[in-house]
């Protein structure tokens, strides 16, 4: 790699970590290619970005991003960071099944809020439904109490013309 590929690399990173809500380190030592373009292709689904480049150039990227100082210090071995552009539990849940059917893919730790987060964390991000099947449970608790009385009140309707 020259110094403009490099360079080109650290900026690529950079605006990664500017533009996600969270990032994700995986150890990625021992996946074959099969399954890095596997792992890659649900993260992509999942409005993710799977970014492998050099961890010495991860640092460099990091460097300028507020609070990330502890999370560098992960950036060791064959790791690859795992950009959530958006939804954060999609990605962190997507990344939590692959590990648990490849045991070759490790969770590292994850930066999120301008904080380090734990591997432990990351597995409790991944457990949280999904935005859509929190709104719907939501709805359906806003609503139950208005079905059960529009029951009763239909029941008592019925009975009083009885």
């Amino acid at each position: 790699m020259n110094r403009q590929q490099k360079t080109q690399a650290v900026a690529e990173v950079r605006k990664m970590f500017g533009d996600a809500e969270a990032a994700f380190l995986v150890n990625y030592k021992g996946l074959s290619v099969e399954l890095m373009q596997g792992l890659r292709k649900q993260i992509r689904e999942a409005n993710g970005t799977f970014k492998v480049t050099k961890a010495r150039l991860m640092k460099i990227a990091a460097k300028d991003v507020k609070g990330s100082d502890d999370f560098a210090g992960n950036f060791k071995d064959q790791v690859g960071l795992v950009f959530a552009r958006t939804n954060i539990t999609v990605v962190a849940k997507r990344i939590v099944d692959f590990a648990k059917e490849h045991e070759s893919l490790g969770i590292v730790a994850g930066f999120f809020e301008d904080r380090l987060i734990s591997k432990n964390e990351i597995i409790a991000l991944g457990a949280i439904p999904s935005r859509d099947v929190l709104l719907a449970t939501l709805v359906y608790t806003l609503q139950a109490p208005m079905v059960n009385l529009v029951g009763t009140l239909e029941a008592k309707v019925n009975k009083d013309q009885e």
